[in-house]
């Protein structure tokens, strides 16, 4: 660390929450599986009975093991959409084919 900048955070290449807000991990939850659902997979009661955004950020601010579970399920999200998504690029691309070596030595 540069003793010139002192409050300068230290890279983290290998944490992929860095950078993430908690905020934006809990729209995207709500988003991609709405409030009932996402009461479903993690019960916490701020997800359940009257959800908002505003008070679900301050109960998970305050609660460790609450918070544990939403980043986890977000990971797994990110991870799962990734991994379909190039599934999907990989069909919507034709096939290649490369020509057998006969049909190479054929054209020279």
């Amino acid at each position: 660390m540069n003793p010139t900048e002192p409050n300068r955070p230290l890279p983290q290449p290998n944490n992929p929450l860095h950078g993430v807000t908690l905020e934006s991990m809990l729209n995207y939850l709500v988003s991609e599986y709405g409030w009932e659902e996402l009461g479903q997979r993690i019960r916490i009661r701020c997800f359940s009975d009257n959800p908002s955004i505003k008070s679900s950020l301050k109960f998970l601010r305050k609660t460790d093991w609450a918070r544990t579970k939403v980043e986890g399920l977000y990971l797994h999200s990110i991870r799962y959409d990734d991994r379909h998504h190039n599934q999907r690029s990989d069909q919507d691309e034709s096939p290649r084919v490369t020509p057998s070596v006969w049909d190479q030595a054929r054209r020279k």
